[in-house]
């Protein structure tokens, strides 16, 4: 009975061992493959608008703070003490103002950019699954999160331009059309 179950123990590791090095795996730059999305050129188009909003209001507050900064500057020799601690409040309530703008802003700006970049990373992702069940591959690197200490490429095949087929990306020549020579 023990030399049976010796003999099954060594078969299942044999196999197990045989089955491991059948296994496919590939690789994938998923920031390359990303940032010829055209999705993430249009995240990219409404991220700039957002902040682009986010830095006029700031720019509206400055010009604000400016303008009384100037006029309190301008007038202090003539103002009543209780004006001009009024108004010295009032700057500084709005130097206060900024700041906290510029920190809620920068907060909102990085939540913009997550909440646009969710989906086209969820895309690029799923069509990355869709290649490497097609391909039978049982895992794909992503060669730009740079967590493999080493891998030989010529072992790895480079799924890149499945991916981009999948997505309906078409590669660019290397050289933009270079003239022929004639």
């Amino acid at each position: 009975m023990k030399r049976f179950i010796k003999v099954t123990l060594a078969l299942i590791l044999v196999v197990s061992a045989t089955e491991l090095y059948a296994q496919k795996f590939a690789r994938v730059n998923m920031q390359e493959i990303v940032s010829v999305m055209p999705e993430f050129k249009e995240m990219q188009t409404n991220l700039e608008a957002f902040g682009k909003d986010l830095q006029e209001q700031l720019e509206q507050i400055q010009v604000e703070f400016n303008n009384k900064l100037a006029d309190f500057q301008k007038n202090q020799a003539t103002m009543a003490e209780s004006v001009r601690q009024f108004k010295q409040q009032e700057l500084e309530q709005l130097q206060n103002r900024y700041a906290e703008f510029q920190r809620v802003a920068q907060n909102d700006y990085q939540n913009k950019s997550a909440e646009l970049f969710e989906p086209v990373q969820k895309k690029a992702v799923e069509a990355v699954a869709k290649v490497a069940k097609a391909g039978g591959y049982a895992a794909v690197f992503d060669t730009s999160a740079q967590s493999l200490a080493f891998f030989d490429e010529a072992l790895l095949p480079d799924i890149a331009a499945l991916v981009k087929a999948d997505l309906g990306i078409k590669d660019e020549p290397e050289a933009a059309a270079a003239p022929a020579k004639k």
